[in-house]
């Protein structure tokens, strides 16, 4: 341990900092770390490094750490508009819409889902949710082809097929377009 002078580099022996001496008072040297934090240390729990070419245990400790990381995989990047929008989900499969189907015709049935359809939708425009599913299910495809009969009548919308993983080919996801 030589003897600090101002200006001198420096290395805590049991913590990873290091940076410059700025002032020595007594048996206290205050450091001004290589973060830019001006920190107080005793002098026998610091080591003077000398020279340019010495590599410090802090750099080798910085340098096994940086190998040490596992590459991270970059994850899609999401707007932000589209994280924080919540999604409304409407499942229209009709034994979620009434206690019993029995003794109703397919017409009955239909008209029972569209009319769900219509009044979840106008909600969801009143209240400006941007995004709604339709859970359709797969079926014969004619219940799919009448949501988009009626999702065609409003002009602030535009529809497609909700994300397939999560849905599979049974959704239909409606976005609304909100006018400031």
């Amino acid at each position: 341990m030589g003897k600090f002078s101002v200006g001198d580099r420096a290395e805590v022996l049991d913590e990873a900092v290091s940076g410059i001496v700025q002032l020595i008072e007594g048996d206290s040297v205050t450091l001004l770390t290589d973060d830019g934090f001006s920190l107080q240390y005793a002098v026998d729990s610091l080591v003077k490094i000398e020279g340019d070419i010495a590599v410090t245990n802090y750099e080798a400790a910085q340098i096994k750490k940086q190998k040490e990381q596992p590459k991270k995989r970059k994850a899609p990047t999401i707007k932000s508009k589209e994280r924080n929008t919540p999604k409304m989900e409407v499942d229209l499969h009709i034994h979620q819409l009434v206690k019993s189907s029995r003794g109703m015709s397919n017409y009955d049935m239909l008209n029972i889902q569209l009319d769900t359809a219509k009044r979840q939708l106008d909600f969801a425009i009143r209240k400006r949710i941007q995004k709604v599913v339709f859970i359709h299910g797969v079926g014969e495809g004619i219940l799919k082809e009448e949501l988009r009969y009626l999702f065609k009548r409003y002009e602030n919308v535009k529809y497609y097929d909700a994300d397939y993983q999560k849905y599979g080919l049974g959704a239909t996801e409606v976005y609304i377009y909100q006018n400031n």
